[in-house]
């Protein structure tokens, strides 16, 4: 009978799709004039959308299986793009003056947490079309239990996801190329479903927002902002600190809005408030802020004012030593430089928000300070009174040594700039030296690229990286994405080793990056700004609109070279067999080969070129057993083609090119030696010409000695 049912059902829907019985409805309608074919017509149509079949469909208990669930999805995702106020009613069970049921949103809801990323796209779009056409009643029914369990369901599963992330980023098994893919995943996973609530409450309907606010708080940000800042006890399934503050951080910077921004600085700076101060607060509050201190006052976080007067004399503001101790500035004044800079980032976006109070602005110590170093009796200067050390802090982190990874050192700058321009005052003598430390350290850093493999390419990655640097700098809080939080807490675990040339490239651009960090850092210490262009000596710049192929600085594959200055020798190619050859190093101002030329059939001092390698990095070395062969290291990986395939700063992926090798073979062991001589020469040529476009940088020609500057 099921059989017979479902081919029957088939002939009548390939039918009604082969034969396009609705568009012919709508034919006969275009071109009748007679009433008598119309009002059957119109009836036919009013009977399929009355009587609650469209609702029987809807609800019939379909066996899912293979592509049938997607099908029934995008019906009711048809079903709902045609929603509004007017044709909303159609589709509800009334009872009274209230919804009874709603089949087109209770059957959606059963698809919210499907596996599969377009059904739950589609449901996500369905209700947020539901709820853009809904009315009073139907918002009640949705914020009315049982049916508003959808909204702690959707919190419930977010606040797992965060577990697993916590898990990944701690996970001491995974290899950290691995583990940064994976921790990528999750975290456009998490932000996909914080941008869905963000849409949620963007339809300003009280209701909805407190449904979806309260979750929040209730389920995810109470529940770690009490064991982080050590206002709870901890039940021993916490999340880790890191996690902890990348969580807070993206729910203000996705989600945000007054109540819970001023939820969790009310949280955050509790200690060190006044009763005067949560006064003012509390009267100045706006009804989006009276969902969380309602919350807040639920779970015994905030008393009223008679309560805490009474407790001033016992508050953490009477012990200098226990505030630094505890709360957020535990973490700032953490040993471990992925806490501290964590949860300064926190600050930072609650300082630049501006849906926070003022009050609590001006306590975390970045807004008006001047102004605020007591407001109303509080401690009002959080940061402030402490500035000097978290400079010295973050300047410690700078000037380590070993230099600590180009991650925690990037960052690091970001937020030690930002603190000395809210500071507006130069350093003090000892963080003056060691950020003096710190500059010297990236300086010789670099200088050691000019004898890698890739110093050719430092001219160039100054050009490339100057203004992304420059842009990184002064970049908000707001806009930052603190998935480098996380990023900074795997840096510090062991890393994979890799020996390419590409590993070389990273670490002589991550160095170049680096110091141009200190250089930015040295000209916002000195001048109050930001340098806008790297002096660099463009005249020691190879032009290649002023070469030719004929004298090997601009040669390329089958072109002609003259063999003066070659040295004869010998290769064997895998597929060619053994070729006599001749060996042309060349270099030209900052531009640097090495030439394989195979002599011109018809002229004796010409050569067709066979193969080109770059000069830098070469490393040429005679084999220990046989003098007479010269082996030469070829780098493998192009940057221009890495570039045009990666985009953005988070791809966790590597380029594993493996370097090439050439062995060529000499007449005898003097020729060998004297073809290392001359690829090493020119070598030196070229490197020369590198030092001379960065002189004005590394010989501090660029800015005045710093502490002439501070005297000044």
């Amino acid at each position: 009978m099921n059989c017979g049912r479902s081919k029957l059902w088939t002939g009548i829907t390939g039918y009604f799709m082969e034969y396009q019985v609705l568009s012919e409805f709508v034919r006969v309608l275009k071109i009748s004039r007679n009433s008598r074919i119309e009002a059957p017509l119109l009836q036919y149509l009013n009977y399929c959308f009355s009587n609650d079949y469209i609702n029987n469909i809807i609800g019939h208990k379909f066996e899912f299986g293979g592509d049938l669930a997607l099908y029934y999805v995008s019906f009711l995702r048809a079903v709902g793009n045609k929603l509004n106020k007017d044709t909303l009613c159609l589709l509800l069970k009334v009872h009274g003056d209230a919804v009874a049921s709603f089949p087109l949103y209770e059957e959606a809801l059963k698809f919210a947490h499907h596996g599969d990323k377009m059904i739950q796209t589609a449901i996500r779009a369905l209700n947020l079309s539901i709820y853009n056409a809904s009315d009073d009643m139907v918002y009640q029914y949705i914020t009315t239990p049982p049916v508003s369990r959808y909204f702690s369901d959707m919190v419930s599963s977010l606040s797992k996801k965060f577990f697993h992330l916590d898990a990944l980023v701690h996970d001491a098994e995974m290899r950290t190329r691995q583990k940064k893919e994976e921790i990528l995943l999750e975290t456009d996973k998490i932000v996909d479903d914080l941008y869905y609530l963000k849409d949620i409450l963007g339809i300003g309907e009280s209701r909805l927002s407190r449904a979806v606010t309260e979750n929040l708080l209730r389920i995810l940000i109470v529940p770690i902002l009490l064991p982080l800042l050590q206002m709870g006890q901890s039940n021993g399934s916490n999340l880790s600190a890191v996690t902890s503050f990348y969580t807070i951080s993206c729910l203000l910077q996705v989600i945000g809005g007054k109540g819970i921004f001023n939820f969790v600085a009310e949280v955050i700076l509790y200690p060190h408030m006044t009763s005067s101060v949560r006064d003012a607060v509390q009267r100045d509050s706006t009804e989006s802020d009276g969902h969380a201190k309602s919350i807040l006052s639920e779970m015994g976080i905030v008393s009223s004012s008679h309560e805490t007067e009474g407790a001033e004399n016992n508050s953490l503001l009477t012990d200098t030593v226990s505030i630094k101790r505890s709360g957020i500035l535990a973490h700032i004044f953490s040993e471990n430089h992925s806490l501290l800079l964590a949860s300064l980032f926190l600050l930072f976006i609650l300082a630049e928000t501006k849906d926070l109070h003022p009050l609590l602005a001006q306590m975390t110590g970045l807004s008006g300070m001047q102004y605020m170093i007591d407001v109303d009796g509080s401690i009002g200067n959080l940061l402030w009174k402490h500035m000097d050390v978290i400079l010295n802090a973050l300047l410690k982190v700078l000037a380590s040594q070993p230099p600590y990874s180009i991650l925690i050192q990037w960052h690091t700058g970001w937020f030690l700039r930002k603190l000395l321009i809210c500071q507006g005052k130069g350093l003090s003598d000892h963080n003056f030296q060691l950020f003096n430390t710190s500059y010297q350290q990236s300086r010789e850093c670099l200088q050691k690229e000019l004898d890698g493999c890739w110093f050719d390419h430092i001219p160039e990655a100054f050009r490339n990286e100057w203004a992304n640097c420059k842009a990184a700098l002064q970049e908000a809080s707001q806009c930052k994405d603190p998935f480098f939080v996380l990023e900074l807490d795997v840096s510090q675990q062991t890393t994979d080793g890799d020996a390419t040339s590409y590993c070389a490239w990273q670490r002589m651009v991550d160095n170049v990056k680096v110091f141009i960090l200190h250089l930015q850092l040295k000209s916002t210490i000195s001048k109050g700004e930001l340098l806008e262009e790297p002096l660099l000596d463009s005249s020691a710049i190879a032009d290649s609109s002023n070469t030719h192929a004929s004298n090997g600085a601009s040669a390329s594959f089958g072109s002609e070279v003259g063999l003066g200055s070659g040295i004869s020798c010998r290769i064997s190619f895998s597929k060619a067999g053994i070729r006599d050859i001749y060996l042309i190093p060349v270099a030209k101002k900052t531009s640097g080969k090495v030439i394989l030329a195979e002599k011109h059939p018809f002229r004796s001092q010409r050569g067709i070129v066979l193969a080109i390698a770059p000069l830098a990095g070469l490393i040429p070395k005679i084999d220990e057993d046989h003098p007479t062969w010269l082996h030469l290291q070829i780098r493998e990986f192009e940057p221009k083609l890495y570039k045009s395939r990666v985009r953005g700063h988070r791809s966790g992926k590597s380029n594993h090119v493996a370097d090439g090798r050439w062995t060529l073979g000499f007449p005898n062991a003097k020729a060998c030696e004297a073809a290392r001589l001359s690829i090493l020469e020119e070598t030196r040529k070229q490197r020369s010409s590198v030092e001379s476009v960065l002189a004005p940088l590394l010989q501090n020609s660029c800015l005045g000695n710093l502490s002439e500057s501070e005297d000044e």
